[in-house]
């Protein structure tokens, strides 16, 4: 019959031992990664030489004092109107189709482009050529397209101004 156990020994690992453990380990990490290391190693030079660790240090020294400034800045009321008119710009251009976005910008760029060729070379234009250019297919669309376009935000003028009474 077998003896019985009686005593436990559980084996301590010896601190030395493990330290030499996890030194090889990390050096055949490093062996593995050479290349990755070094490129580190060169990443963590040029940011030294530009002083950015030393304003991080900085920063984080004076962290409570830059929170505190920070906060009062996005407390301005400036700030406010930003966020707002920024989740505004968002909820409209969420509610145009993309191919009458598309067209919109197209019309702007290329409205831009004319204007900025007029203005380069600075001619006036008689009115008769005005009223001649008024008969254009082109500017007659963008003048319809005009009236459609005030005649709309009258409209939203005129509600706006009826639900605020």
């Amino acid at each position: 019959m077998a003896k019985p156990i009686r005593q436990i020994s559980r084996g301590v690992p010896n601190l030395k031992e493990e330290q030499d453990k996890a030194i090889d380990e990390i050096l055949k990490a490093l062996a593995d990664n050479k290349e990755a290391v070094l490129s580190f190693i060169e990443l963590t030079k040029e940011l030294h030489e530009v002083s950015v660790f030393d304003s991080a240090s900085s920063l984080l020294k004076q962290r409570n004092d830059v929170g505190v400034i920070a906060m009062q800045q996005i407390n301005q009321p400036a700030v406010h109107n930003i966020i707002k008119s920024g989740f505004g710009l968002f909820k409209f251009l969420g509610a145009m189709q993309p191919a009458q976005l598309e067209t919109l910008l197209q019309g702007v760029t290329l409205g831009l482009k004319r204007m900025s060729r007029t203005g380069e070379k600075g001619k006036k234009q008689s009115i008769w050529k005005m009223r001649i250019r008024l008969r254009s297919p082109e500017i007659r669309a963008a003048m319809t397209t005009m009236v459609d376009f005030l005649e709309g935000m009258g409209e939203a003028f005129l509600k706006n101004r009826e639900d605020h009474k």
